[in-house]
């Protein structure tokens, strides 16, 4: 039996070197399995199938390769025994657990040699499924580590980022159209409009859907246009009438939009989207 430096020799470069990881009924093993981790304290065994690491000959057991009915587990009590001998006045934790391990071992041996009676339950428990199980489950947090550790971890993978806001840098937010601005124009233009009122009788050829088309036709070819430019004055009372019914209804159509640069400031009409 070697010591804890000569297993972590043997397995720290991960079956890199000259001489073999382990021999398997005489074949020499050079690398070691991917999905395998041998720590650096591991215990190496030597029998006449099997010499290396414990941890690769449960993982050789696991997965078929050896026979556990042909393992002396009687020579490996006793390297156990002897490693954990020397263990005591270096890592007692490190030697309770390799005991346990002995254990477990003996015990699947002693219950796989036994002769079972002929009324036995067919269904009786494989005394090996709880060394299986246990491998599986550590299996299990080993690779949720892994993928634990894979995670961007911050300060590692990724960095916060801060951008201070420069001194007196200020968001100008233009301000809302007020309906009550939008009615203030709008009675200024029909004050304008009285200068051009007469009184002569004529039919009314004003269509409210057609000045609609004639607002928005205007609009979308000019892109932009002054709230008041919009009225024709000579037009009179009924025309500003009609010209505002229509900047209303394409507004509730959402076709057109209003927009203010400040407060108090004149008021503009373009096309949505522009």
């Amino acid at each position: 039996m070697s010591d804890a430096g000569n297993a972590s020799a043997s397995t720290g470069e991960g079956g890199r070197g000259d001489s073999p990881v382990a021999l398997v009924h005489g074949e020499p093993l050079h690398e070691l399995p991917k999905d395998l981790y041998i720590p650096p304290d591991a215990l190496e065994v030597f029998l006449e199938t099997f010499e290396g690491p414990l941890d690769l000959l449960l993982y050789l057991i696991r997965r078929q390769n050896l026979d556990i009915l042909d393992i002396p587990i009687a020579v490996i009590t006793e390297q156990y025994i002897d490693y954990i001998a020397m263990m005591q006045g270096m890592r007692l934790e490190l030697a309770a657990d390799y005991l346990l391990m002995a254990a477990m071992l003996a015990d699947i041996k002693s219950r796989m040699l036994l002769p079972r009676p002929a009324a036995a339950d067919e269904e009786e428990t494989d005394p090996r499924a709880e060394l299986v199980r246990r491998l599986q489950e550590y299996e299990r947090y080993k690779r949720a580590a892994e993928d634990l550790d894979a995670l961007p971890r911050l300060e590692r993978d990724v960095l916060p980022v801060q951008i201070p806001v420069p001194e007196g840098h200020r968001r100008k937010v233009p301000p809302a159209v007020d309906l009550g601005e939008v009615l203030s124009a709008l009675r200024e233009v029909m004050q304008r409009a009285e200068l051009f009122s007469h009184h002569r009788v004529q039919r009314e050829t004003l269509s409210l859907r057609e000045r609609m088309s004639a607002v928005l036709e205007r609009l979308q070819r000019e892109g932009f246009s002054l709230f008041s430019e919009l009225f024709d004055l000579s037009e009179g009372r009924s025309g500003v009438v009609v010209t505002f019914l229509a900047v209303l209804e394409l507004l509730r159509a959402a076709l057109i939009e209003l927009v203010q640069a400040e407060a108090f400031a004149p008021i503009h009409v373009r096309a949505a989207g522009a």
